[in-house]
């Protein structure tokens, strides 16, 4: 390599070339050294439940519809998770959900299931 130096403070400087900058990275900083803390490709189903639905690693809703079937008459009403109403059965005027803020509490006794496709 030649030597130049530097027009101004004449101070001896050497070009640096691509080959001299992968040896400096590889040798001060190597890879098998440094391994991050939380795999980012593969979350566990915790990980990814407990993060916002626009920044899971696929988007996905929070909300789904469930089959709820009345304590009284054991008739099943289809509901959506986060229903804005009270739901009442269709045969006997029971309430089986009433709004909160988000999802929608279920009365005691009721039982649900997600709705599957």
């Amino acid at each position: 390599a030649r030597i130049i130096k530097h027009p101004a403070t004449s101070i001896a400087v050497f070009p640096v070339t691509t080959a001299l900058c992968l040896f400096v990275r590889r040798s001060f900083f190597p890879l098998s050294k440094y391994k991050m803390p939380v795999d980012l490709l593969h979350p566990s189903a915790e990980q990814e439940a407990s993060t916002h639905k626009l920044k899971r690693l696929v988007q996905s809703p929070n909300s789904f519809f469930m089959d709820i079937k009345c304590p009284g008459c054991f008739q099943i009403t289809t509901v959506f998770s986060h229903a804005q109403s009270v739901v009442l059965c269709g045969s006997c005027n029971v309430m089986l959900c009433q709004p909160t803020g988000g999802r929608a509490r279920l009365t005691e006794g009721c039982s649900y299931r997600k709705k599957v496709d």
